[in-house]
């Protein structure tokens, strides 16, 4: 290492500490390079740089202004978006049905370029669903790559206002953004999977009742005090909800959850916790009502400020081995394994 040094211009005087600062200094530089080239190797590796074939195309360019109008024409069940904001609410009630955003990189929600946007409360629309950007009432059905805020719906405070809402099958989220404030994800009937994904949200954000949803490899942020998941869970059936290798960060003070019904089961596991998760970690759902004698609150191995510690509720459970996909989901030969 000295010589290659000296060849190129570095004197080595004898001083130890000297050169362990010169040694410590080429480490950190090559270890940056390394962590640089993999992310760039990383986005040109997974840049969706063709229309995928067969799609029927939107926007710009494309065969249809609007996602709705498109999703009319049932000549393909594979539609491609181009890069714009629309505004408006998008039904899909057609079994398989792929839509795919366009991005530079399939893998990361931060270099997707389409925005589908909303602006309507459940008081407003009749229901929590029908107050969704997006829609989901049929099985089979994956989403690709939409975002900034890609499905959002920016009512804002003071009232639920869905930006996704899942009814129905088996349905994936692959690197989509989903933000709004109450309510974000109506996860409410089937199983679901979200992968490199991101959701934000500040009361009761991922929710619904008879849904096994697994989150991986997501981001969950919170934009003020609040509850990231409130399961309406029922009864004691088979269905979960997991989030799992996750960061959960963000704002104000919050809770993994609270029971909307007396049989939540929720669970986070090999994830990192951030300081806006309270000590208690978990809430009930009132004190009229508290939810909680039926309730599973699961935690595995998670690290961070917000990780299990001495304070935590005594209706929540430190797990001794972590759970499954295939427990949660079943079958995961629907799932496109690239995000798992």
């Amino acid at each position: 290492m000295i010589n290659i040094l000296t060849k190129h211009g570095y004197v080595y005087k004898g001083n130890p500490h000297a050169w362990w600062c010169v040694q410590s200094a080429l480490l950190v530089t090559l270890t940056d390079c390394n962590e640089f080239h993999q992310r760039r190797e990383a986005a040109t590796n997974h840049a969706r740089a063709s229309i995928p074939t067969g799609a029927i195309t939107i926007g710009s360019g494309g065969k249809y202004s609007t996602i709705s109008a498109a999703l009319q024409d049932t000549s393909s069940n594979i539609y491609y978006i181009y890069s714009g904001t629309y505004n408006e609410q998008v039904y899909i009630n057609r079994a398989n049905v792929k839509i795919y955003g366009q991005t530079n990189s399939d893998l990361d929600y931060n270099s997707n370029t389409v925005t589908i946007t909303n602006n309507l409360s459940a008081a407003q629309a009749g229901s929590n669903d029908l107050s969704g950007t997006v829609r989901v009432a049929a099985t089979g059905v994956s989403l690709y790559n939409l975002k900034p805020h890609s499905i959002a719906n920016t009512y804002g405070k003071g009232a639920q206002a869905i930006a996704l809402s899942v009814q129905a099958g088996t349905f994936g989220a692959y690197a989509c953004k989903l933000t709004g404030y109450q309510d974000t994800l109506l996860a409410n009937k089937g199983t679901q999977f979200y992968g490199r994904s991101y959701i934000n949200g500040a009361t009761d954000f991922i929710f619904g009742t008879q849904a096994s949803i697994w989150i991986t490899k997501s981001t969950i942020e919170t934009v003020a005090s609040g509850y990231i998941t409130a399961s309406g869970r029922d009864s004691d059936d088979a269905n979960y909800y997991v989030i799992d290798n996750s960061t959960i960060k963000g704002t104000g003070s919050c809770y993994l959850g609270r029971p909307w019904r007396e049989y939540a089961r929720v669970i986070f596991q090999n994830s990192n916790l951030g300081s806006n998760i309270v000590a208690a970690g978990w809430k009930n759902w009132s004190d009229a009502t508290p939810n909680t004698a039926h309730v599973y609150y699961g935690e595995y191995n998670n690290s961070g400020a917000g990780a299990w510690n001495s304070q935590r509720v005594s209706f929540a459970t430190k797990m001794s081995s972590p759970i499954s996909i295939s427990t949660v989901l079943g079958s995961t030969s629907w799932v496109d394994s690239a995000y798992l």
